[in-house]
């Protein structure tokens, strides 16, 4: 699995990086959100440095990693910190925790100190653009269940991600969301409306991972009960049965969120975390993981 972190050049930062041997000068580590390629390497034998992320990630981080309590140290969004950088207290830096609108828990970091400022983003989506694209997609969901009244729905998602989207799916159809008993303590843990069930059948509306929409899966739902099978994802698959929907909808920013957010900021410099550009689903752009100096 890919490592999206990064030792931060020139201070004793790290975000979403968690090998300790690579980086044996760093003192503080920060978590931007609870996915797997950002945990890499993060344990529950953890014992090296505090872990700074927000209250929703440290929550997550508890139950899914059970990393040892006094190692957590959840931060409000919106509130500068002062973190020292040393044994002494002699050298300090400012935090703030920025809503990312990624995924539950998700932030930015703004780092500010004798390095100057540092943006670091993470995964993220800009706003104000953000809610429309995921409305409409939310839009097309409804109107792909909407023509089929007697199909049952299986939505493939990741283990963390667009909680939002079932609670409103839920409401709109009236029905229970079924999920697994370790989806539902995530659930639990983030404090949603009571929409899920772990029990079979329950509902109309069905969670499984992502990995499972497979042809001979959709075979054996549609053989019990007509069955569709939703796919929300900015990932460029193709359908591959009838009943197999791809919705283009994205948690992290297009190409052109990227240039307004870049826009709106004008950092004196850019410095890619993972250099790797993804083509979306309806065409757009994504670079995950930019750091932006001089905010």
């Amino acid at each position: 699995m890919s490592v999206n972190g990064k030792v931060i050049p020139h201070t004793p930062l790290a975000v979403d990086f968690w090998q300790v041997r690579k980086c044996p000068g760093t003192r503080l580590f920060f978590l931007s959100h609870m996915h797997s390629d950002h945990t890499v390497g993060l344990t529950s034998t953890w014992s090296n440095r505090p872990i700074y992320c927000s209250p929703t990630t440290a929550t997550l981080l508890r139950l899914k990693l059970q990393v040892k309590e006094k190692w957590i140290h959840p931060l409000e969004l919106d509130e500068p910190y002062l973190l020292p950088m040393d044994d002494i207290g002699k050298e300090k830096l400012t935090v703030t925790l920025i809503e990312a609108n990624h995924c539950p828990g998700s932030v930015m970091f703004l780092f500010e100190g004798y390095f100057g400022s540092i943006l670091y983003t993470g995964d993220f989506r800009y706003t104000p653009s953000m809610l429309h694209s995921r409305q409409q997609a939310t839009q097309q969901i409804k109107e792909i269940i909407r023509r089929h009244p007697n199909h049952n729905v299986v939505i493939g998602l990741y283990a963390l991600g667009k909680e939002s989207l079932l609670v409103e799916l839920a409401k709109e159809f009236k029905t229970w969301v079924e999920v697994s008993f370790e989806r539902m303590q995530t659930l639990k843990a983030l404090e949603l409306p009571d929409v899920f069930t772990t029990e079979p059948g329950a509902g109309r509306i069905r969670v499984v991972e992502q990995s499972k929409i497979c042809s001979a899966n959709v075979h054996k739902w549609d053989k019990e009960q007509p069955t569709l099978a939703i796919l929300p994802t900015s990932r460029p698959l193709v359908p591959f049965h009838p009943n197999v929907h791809v919705v283009p909808y994205s948690d992290h920013s297009s190409y052109q969120e990227l240039e307004d957010f870049v826009s709106a900021l004008k950092p004196t410099s850019l410095v890619p975390i993972v250099a790797m550009w993804f083509r979306d689903q309806d065409d757009s752009y994504r670079m995950k993981n930019e750091t932006g100096r001089g905010v």
